[in-house]
Order: structure tokens, then sequence, then C-alpha cells
């Protein structure tokens, strides 16, 4: 092991020859993947010698900018339905045949990879099961295998039912050395409900959330415009988001008196006929800019004055990361997890929220937009629940890991 130093001036230790892989299977949105590239930047930031490997299943994977040594393989898509169903990107293809193709390049890239670490994003055994045959491999190649889960799942009865009817608790025990929960102790449990095992729990870790960082914000990007304490208005990959920026730009519509400037992200995932409607509206109100997609999201939330969202995970994180005020327009339908993160966050003085009849009453949600910018940062909470040492702990985990492995690549490291 050799120290270096990093192109921020700190300093790095170096594992040569390292090597992490990580799954996320993206059929809906693009906050696995987001928050995978996180977590890789991290790693080779910290660590000279590590390289990092992403498997992704998002159709715009390649959109991204990747540190060094951070890449990406991409295997086909599939899309998650509204109903829960699934289904191939390319219709033509049969889903069996899409998952047989996911499971074989999967596979064969981690034998031809050789991972020291192997972390799969909140799927245990992936997709319909397509990453089992990789986890057994890797474990008796002696690879760590580790599970990364938001702080929020599911709804406990919706989780328990899914978990239950797949056997998942059991694999998790068999497979996973660590669990970690990408939240701090006591936000939420993301097991809630299920009977967790005592040698299960004795292998999670609450992380903290995931900080992120921005670049100096160029106002230029917005197209030279005087657009300055703009509210941004986010859907994340906006495949769910329409509802949302409808009820928006109808609160705008219908506004009486002054509103603040919006800044609206469509979101790549968004369907077109959808999009060309609200770009219709939009561009009736003065008040209101509209741009499809930014792959540096952090930096617009950094520039706003305050950030209305989902409450997806990242959108969260970048809500603390830049400490905005902020209101969540949770959806309900087919999962809860933004509702149970939007509840716990308006709980603890972190955000406001609206319910999604609250939300589409224009003259309620008028009045809480309006308000927004002068509502109090999480930083005026008072709570310990915003602890963003998420990357923090990954690395100092990572690199004991690394330090003591006694596969091949990690060997090499030592020597």
């Amino acid at each position: 092991m050799t120290d270096a130093a990093g192109d921020n001036g700190a300093t790095q230790r170096s594992y040569a020859n390292a090597r992490i892989l990580i799954y996320s299977h993206d059929t809906f949105g693009l906050g696995h993947l987001r928050r995978c590239r996180e977590i890789a930047h991290a790693l080779v930031e910290a660590y000279s010698g590590v390289s990092v490997l992403i498997i992704s299943g998002a159709t715009i994977a390649g959109a991204f900018d990747y540190r060094s040594r951070v890449d990406f393989v991409k295997i086909p898509s599939v899309i998650k339905l509204r109903n829960g169903e699934y289904t191939s990107l390319e219709q033509h293809i049969p889903l069996a045949d899409t998952l047989n193709m996911r499971r074989t390049i999967i596979k064969h890239t981690a034998e031809t990879f050789k991972p020291d670490i192997f972390i799969v994003d909140k799927e245990p055994v992936g997709l319909r099961g397509e990453i089992e045959d990789t986890l057994q491999m890797l474990q008796a190649a002696g690879t760590r295998l580790v599970l990364g889960l938001r702080e929020v799942m599911d709804a406990p009865r919706l989780l328990v039912r899914e978990w239950n009817d797949a056997g998942t608790m059991e694999k998790v025990q068999r497979y996973y050395d660590t669990i970690w929960v990408y939240g701090p102790h006591g936000f939420n449990d993301p097991l809630k409900g299920l009977q967790v095992p005592q040698s299960v729990q004795k292998r999670m870790r609450y992380t903290g959330f995931l900080r992120r960082q921005a670049r100096e914000f160029a106002p230029a990007r917005l197209g030279g415009a005087d657009f300055d304490d703009y509210i941004l208005v986010t859907t994340g990959g906006g495949g769910d988001g329409e509802a949302v920026i409808r009820q928006v730009l109808s609160a705008y519509a219908s506004a009486r008196g002054p509103m603040p400037p919006a800044l609206v992200t469509l979101g790549p995932y968004l369907p077109s006929k959808a999009r060309e409607e609200l770009k219709a509206i939009g561009g009736t109100l003065d008040a209101v800019q509209m741009i499809d997609f930014d792959n540096r999201l952090e930096d617009l939330v950094a520039g706003s004055s305050a950030v209305v969202g989902m409450a997806g995970y990242n959108t969260f994180c970048e809500i603390l990361s830049f400490d905005r005020p902020s209101l969540l327009l949770p959806r309900t339908q087919p999962r809860e997890e933004q509702l149970i993160r939007a509840q716990r966050a308006s709980a603890l003085g972190l955000a406001t929220m609206l319910l999604p009849e609250q939300a589409g009453d224009p003259e309620v949600l008028a009045e809480a937009l309006r308000a927004l910018p002068g509502r109090p940062r999480p930083s005026q909470s008072g709570t310990s629940m915003a602890d963003l040492g998420g990357q923090a702990r990954i690395v100092a985990d990572v690199g004991e890991w690394l330090k003591v492995d006694a596969s091949p690549n990690a060997a090499a490291a030592n020597g």
C-alpha cells in the first residue's frame, strides 16, 4: 500500500489493481445508477489504485460523466410498468430472452473482471433473480458481497409480501457479508415488518445519506436568461412525474399575485406526448422556464432558492446536501417509499410536504410554492437525521476490507 496526493489535495491510499463491481438493475428512472455512480466516484477519489465497473440497465447510462477508473457495462433495458410488471424496452424481444441476455452478460462480466468486492444496489438477487448465479460464483471465489439498501424500501406490508414470496431474506443471509443502509440510524428501518435473523442484523451498517457536490453554477446554462432565485421543480427521471409537473403548472396558471420563478426539469423518461403538452402549457407562463434534462442536476439544486420534488432518494440527498427549503409531493403508487420518506422528513422539520389530494388543489399548491423560499432550511431543523456521512463510512469500510482481503487482486495491492 502506498500513499499518493489526490487531485483535491487530500491523501489517497493506493490498492493497486483492486477491483470493485457494482450492479444497478435500473428498471425505472435514474435513482439506482446515480446512487451507484456517487459511490464509485467516492471510492476512486479515495483510493488511487482502485477500479470500479458499474453494470447498469439504464437506457441513458452513457449520458453521465464518469471519473477516471470508473466505467460501466450496459445490459439490455427492462422497463417497470406502473402496475409493477416488467417488459423489455425493445418490445419485439420477449422479456424472457432479454432476461437471459442480461443474466449472461452479468455473469461473464464478473468472471472477466474478477472483483474483490461486489456491491449490489437494492435488489438482493437482481431483477427476477438474474444475479444469483453470479453471487454463487463470486462467493466461491472469495469476493466480498455487499448489499446496499435505501433507508426506505417500501411500506412494510408491501415489502413483506415481495420478499417473503421470493424467499429473499434467506438469500440475503446466505450470500451477503455486509448490508449498507444508505441513511442514518433512526431515520427509518428499511426492513421493518420482516423477520430479520440476528445474523443479518449484525451485518447491517447505517452509513448516513450520500452527500452530493456541485460545480460552480453557471446561469448561462439556462439560456443566459435573468433567472435568479428560482424554485427548482424536479421529478428525477420523469417517468412518473407528469402528474406533479401538471399540478405545479396549474398552480402557476391560477395563482393570484406574483409567484417565484420556477425552473422545471422534465426528465429523460417523460413520455414524448406528455412532454410536448407540458412544454406548451409552460410556454404560456412568464414565471416558468422548462428544460428537458441536465446530467448535473446537483448544479441546478445548488443554484436554486428552494426545491420541489417527489421525495425520491437522490433528490432528498441533494436537498440536504445544499441545504435548500423543499416541498415534497410524493407518489403513493405502486410503492410508498416516497410517501414514507416525505412524512418522516416533514416530521423532523427537514422538508414540507403535500399529499396528492392537497397538491391537486391549485390554490393550496400555489400558496405553498409562494411561501417555499422563505421556509426553514434543513440545517435549521435541529435534528441529527440529516447525516451526510455516507461516502466517508463506505470508503472506510472498503479500505479495511481491501487491506485484509486475501483475494488475488487485493493480494497484489498489498504485496
